[in-house]
């Protein structure tokens, strides 16, 4: 008789348990807060496509305590930035979900793995993203600086080093920025009387990566706003092709100098990776300029991105087109953020002086951090 009672009994709760099984599977999902769960369709998947969502679980480290990795200028929290709605906002997907970063598994996944961003200033900004998100926006004192075994040391008189490398000792996990902000080969010409012209070789890869290459795991590469005639004459850089300076013709047109110089790259790179099979590359396409950026509502120029459309960046799109290189699309997704810019902080005074107010920091082009870069990564990760 027990018995009996114990299996009707065992089979309510069975019941009970599939119907509550059920009623949890098909809830509904709200706009704001959708299901984060792990991205199991990322090969089925574009990234690129989707909205941004409300998320109360942003940002994702603090602005005010990431000290030890984050340049203050990008410290909107520091710099004194009034408002933070762009904090509070994910990109997900259409089709899929991306997964909730966890740095413990990051850092687990990532064992004896070196990651390596090379580009300018807004791959500065990526690498410093990822630094915040491993770290979990805290000091750890624990994490060593390994720059010396690159090179990246600060050079007498420089007011910074060409880099910086850090490594994490419980999992052996590199992480490292070296700047090359047009990702060609720079080498100084032989001439004694200032200008001290520099050759600009767009056929050949930086240096850097040629050396170190065999070290890396993961690259993450960038360039595009230090592509300008102005730029390249102010750095007396000389464009050459095969050893020989670029006299007039095609590449005497700085865009498409660059053009031809992502394409090389990108040929040479995927050659690489046939070599070191267990490399993963990818070519971040261009952060977007935003003409005016004091806009302070988040996603007035729109949340989604749909269609089956290409990248806005197609130098970058069809460079990869076809090779083992991915591309890691955040143009148009980054496009509707103009809200989150570093515009709007403050530069503070480096000594006290009589001056009651403080220059607001005009700049559209760089972002805050936390803040877009971090939705870069989520990307990147999503697709390792």
């Amino acid at each position: 008789m027990f018995g009996g009672k114990s299996y009707i009994l065992k089979g309510s709760l069975s019941l009970a348990l599939i119907i509550l099984i059920l009623l949890v599977i098909t809830l509904p999902v709200t706009e704001k807060y959708p299901p984060r769960i792990s991205l199991i369709e990322v090969k089925k998947c574009n990234v690129a496509k989707g909205k941004w969502v409300e998320d109360r679980k942003r940002p994702l480290y603090s602005g005010f305590e990431c000290k030890q990795w984050l340049s203050t200028i990008f410290s909107c929290r520091v710099m004194g930035r009034p408002d933070f709605s762009f904090e509070g906002y994910r990109w997900q997907p259409e089709g899929c979900n991306m997964p909730e970063f966890d740095r413990v598994n990051f850092l687990r996944r990532m064992q004896n793995k070196t990651i390596a961003f090379i580009g300018d200033s807004l791959g500065r900004e990526q690498f410093q993203s990822l630094m915040c998100m491993a770290t979990g926006g805290k000091e750890r004192p624990e994490v060593q600086n390994v720059g010396w075994e690159y090179g990246l040391v600060k050079p007498k008189g420089a007011p910074r080093p060409d880099g910086w490398a850090y490594r994490f000792p419980t999992t052996n996990t590199t992480i490292l920025f070296y700047w090359s902000s047009t990702l060609t080969d720079l080498v100084p010409m032989n001439n004694t009387n200032p200008p001290h012209l520099v050759a600009m070789h767009l056929d050949r890869p930086p240096a850097f990566i040629k050396n170190y290459l065999h070290r890396f795991h993961v690259l993450i590469l960038n360039t595009g706003h230090h592509w300008s005639r102005g730029e390249i004459e102010e750095h007396h850089w000389v464009m050459h092709v095969n050893g020989t300076r670029v006299q007039g013709g095609y590449l005497k047109e700085v865009g498409n100098a660059k053009d031809f110089t992502i394409h090389r790259l990108v040929k040479w790179l995927d050659a690489q990776i046939r070599l070191h099979p267990r490399l993963k590359a990818f070519f971040t396409t261009i952060s977007p300029r935003h003409q005016k950026c004091n806009n302070t509502v988040p996603l007035s120029r729109g949340r989604k991105i749909t269609g089956d459309g290409g990248s806005l960046d197609t130098i970058v799109e069809s460079a990869v087109n076809g090779t083992k290189v991915k591309i890691l699309d955040i143009t148009a997704l980054s496009e509707l953020r103009d809200e989150a810019h570093i515009a709007g902080s403050k530069l503070k005074p480096k000594k006290v002086s009589n001056v009651t107010s403080t220059p607001t920091i005009n700049d559209c082009l760089h972002w805050c951090l936390p803040g877009i870069p971090d939705t870069w990564n989520e990307l990147l990760i999503a697709q390792l």
